[in-house]
């Protein structure tokens, strides 16, 4: 983990180019993030636009950050394209899960490549499902799916619970694209990795049947 081939370059110097832009003009950052009015009045670009403006500097830092350390894994397995298009389509899904979750609150906004990075963060643990990886406050390597599962049940909390200022439904989109275009472009890991298969979609189905029960 932590090569820098092309497409992470040209993802990263997006995100940095964009989200400065939007760090120095106010008019430029209210017009292209995540805003449910905004959306809701026919301006869909915010979907995508919101998934390279970020807060401030620590915000984008630790999104790609994040992004340097697993990109490569996806890239290895499945190339550049692939790649760009579980990162778009995690990007694109996490910010429509936070449309669904927050339809009714007109004034919700959003920013940040976090939908994005866990969508890829999900691709790399079903393609290498024995990676661990290690967390600051952590002194021992926690195996990657267990990390997986636990942030998503951790999402599933702060979704209930509101807790942060943090957008953790698109989070959540964004990991279930991650999954699922996975699936699909690598469709040979359902030989190789079943179970793993089955164990990440775990807490995916109680989001839903959460939703559904009227839990969330």
């Amino acid at each position: 983990m932590g090569n820098l081939s092309l497409i992470t370059i040209i993802i990263i110097a997006a995100n940095v180019m964009i989200s400065f832009k939007g760090f120095n003009d106010y008019s430029f950052f209210e017009k292209y993030k995540f805003n449910v009015g905004a959306v809701r009045r026919g301006e869909q670009i915010r979907l995508f636009s919101a998934g390279f403006l970020h807060v401030d500097n620590a915000h984008l830092f630790f999104n790609m950050f994040t992004l340097y350390f697993f990109a490569d894994v996806v890239i290895a397995y499945l190339g550049s394209f692939k790649f760009l298009v579980i990162y778009i389509g995690s990007l694109l899904l996490g910010n429509l899960l936070s449309l669904v979750f927050h339809k009714n609150e007109y004034y919700y906004s959003a920013v940040g490549a976090s939908g994005a990075v866990t969508g890829i963060i999900y691709s790399a643990i079903l393609l290498r499902p024995d990676m661990s990886l290690y967390m600051f406050f952590i002194p021992i390597p926690i195996p990657a799916y267990v990390f997986g599962i636990g942030y998503l049940l951790y999402s599933i909390y702060g979704m209930k619970r509101q807790i942060g200022n943090i957008g953790h439904d698109a989070h959540f989109g964004g990991a279930i694209g991650g999954y699922v275009i996975t699936l699909i472009l690598a469709s040979w890991l359902f030989k190789e990795h079943l179970l793993m298969i089955g164990l990440l979609s775990l807490p995916i189905i109680l989001l839903f049947v959460l939703k559904k029960l009227g839990k969330l």
